[in-house]
């Protein structure tokens, strides 16, 4: 049975008492707060609980994490975040900024319709990729914002890495009955995880991956506000889940897609935040920092079934998750090979988007040589056709750099797609001699479309100018002159489902 509520919450459920018009208010609850929607604005009042991870157990304590949330918050969303409200009176008699002793504060917050917020958008399958690579656009900008750890402070170090995780594993076990067998699996793999990584946690908060992050990014704490995410809600109880390194920050969002059951997005969401961040490293420590967000998962849901009771099959699903994470995959390495306009970018994309593990990581040749040269993917290099960065010397630099990013995403158990022309017999041995060598599955994906279409596509394209890719007709008709076409060998290695049509006689540009 659920819990009555408690005076004070109760009483605040009558409009009257709000400073603004309200016809009706609203009540929200999660496992720390209660959250009063009354007209225009919304009232978060801290619950006074102590728990594990978290303690609001004095009016002081709840005071203070009121101002650190408004302050924290103001980052990323200050037209939401509008003051510390103190209520007085009596829990019966409650008023907001009232006169006599404060019982109990509020963060006073403007209201934004609750059906834009990711999760209903989710549960509505309306969320679809091009919000998902404006969430991870904001996440760049916000992370290459945040206040970078310093090296003496205790965040991001190793041991500060662990203990969260242990953590999980102390407290599961009392909130999930007769998991403790699958637990136990998971906190082996967990410390024998950790002591391969450890010098990899190091190496990051070193290299400035330890920021001030938001600490719990996931579906409910994000909202679509005129076609952009805007988050909120972030953690303000504890330093050490705030100050953590992004890793762990995107691993939380990338969790929540797939309890979502949302794997394509999942795969999607981590292809853009690495795209736009350059942060490859990344790729290994993000499967030990999802199985850690997945747990935070089941034991969240957890809590809350003992506060409302119910069944915990939320809690069930999240833990499932977690042990779904440690399983063995098959990877791949696909390559693309083709002319500028022939539709490689789609077909990675649709490759990428079918991966339903949500393992799959896609390498494209256009923003990687950008960033190789320190310029934005959107950036005009102002190179000429076959020099500056597309050059003889650029291009093989390119390719060695593609081969080695692509060995890192493969050696951390990631499948790679390297979406490149790959015009060169030799290019393209490269990379099946380094998946024979990794035992990995090699494919090539070559799209085909007709000299018409190729030219309109880049034409397209050009005027458009949304695309990474700087090709013009003048590269479209060298690339046909220079281009190696696949071997028979090569042609056994082809995708079933992406395999070319004969080319027909007489075709060219």
């Amino acid at each position: 049975m659920r819990d009555p509520l408690p005076p004070l919450i109760a009483a605040l459920l009558d409009p009257a008492r709000y400073p603004e018009p309200a016809t009706f208010v609203d009540l929200v609850e999660t496992h720390a707060s209660w959250l009063l929607l009354a007209g225009e604005f919304a009232y978060k009042i801290k619950k006074a609980i102590t728990l594990p991870f978290l303690d609001y157990g004095t009016l002081a304590r709840r005071h203070h994490f009121c101002e650190t949330e408004l302050r924290l918050n103001r980052r990323f969303a200050p037209e939401l975040y509008l003051a510390v409200i103190p209520i007085t009176g009596s829990a019966d008699n409650p008023a907001f900024n009232g006169a006599g002793p404060v019982i109990e504060y509020a963060v006073k917050m403007r209201r934004f319709a609750e059906g834009d917020r990711l999760d209903h958008l989710c549960a509505r399958d309306q969320l679809g990729p091009r919000l998902i690579s404006s969430l991870a656009a904001a996440i760049v900008r916000f992370h290459d914002a945040a206040t970078v750890a310093l090296p003496a402070s205790r965040f991001g170090e190793p041991a500060e890495v662990l203990s969260p995780m242990l953590a999980n594993f102390t407290e599961l076990p009392m909130l999930l009955p007769g998991r403790e067998p699958r637990l136990a699996r998971l906190a082996v793999w967990a410390r024998d995880e950790f002591a391969r990584l450890a010098p990899h946690f190091a190496a990051r908060k070193a290299a400035g991956r330890v920021r001030e992050c938001h600490g719990d990014l996931h579906l409910r704490n994000l909202v679509r506000v005129d076609e952009r995410v805007m988050f909120f809600d972030c953690i303000e109880f504890s330093e050490e889940l705030r100050w953590i390194d992004v890793a762990s920050e995107i691993a939380f969002t990338y969790v929540d897609l797939r309890r979502q059951r949302r794997p394509s997005l999942a795969g999607w969401l981590l292809n853009e935040w690495l795209a736009g961040s350059g942060d490859y490293d990344a790729t290994r420590v993000l499967r030990y920092y999802a199985v850690y967000r997945a747990l935070v998962l089941a034991k969240v849901a957890a809590i809350r079934t003992r506060q409302t009771g119910g069944r915990l099959c939320r809690a069930d699903d999240s833990l499932q998750l977690a042990e779904s994470l440690i399983t063995s995959r098959t990877k791949r390495l696909i390559i693309t090979h083709g002319v500028a306009g022939c539709g490689k970018s789609r077909a990675a994309r649709r490759l990428l988007l079918s991966d339903q593990t949500a393992n799959t990581l896609c390498l494209r040749s256009d923003v990687e040589r950008k960033r190789l040269y320190g310029l934005a993917a959107m950036a005009d290099s102002d190179s000429p056709t076959d020099g500056g960065i597309y050059s003889r010397d650029a291009s093989e630099r390119t390719y060695r750099h593609l081969l080695a990013l692509s060995e890192t995403l493969l050696a951390a158990d990631w499948s790679v797609i390297v979406d490149a022309a790959f015009l060169e017999r030799s290019q393209r041995m490269a990379f099946r001699e380094l998946a024979a060598r990794l035992g990995v599955t090699f494919f090539i994906v070559a799209p085909q479309a007709s000299p018409a279409r190729l030219r309109a596509r880049i034409r397209g394209r050009l005027a458009a100018g949304r695309d990474a890719s700087e090709a013009t007709l003048e590269v479209l008709r060298r690339q046909l002159l220079r281009m190696e076409p696949l071997d028979a060998d090569e042609r056994h290695a082809l995708l079933v489902g992406h395999a070319p049509p004969s080319r027909r006689r007489g075709e060219g540009v």
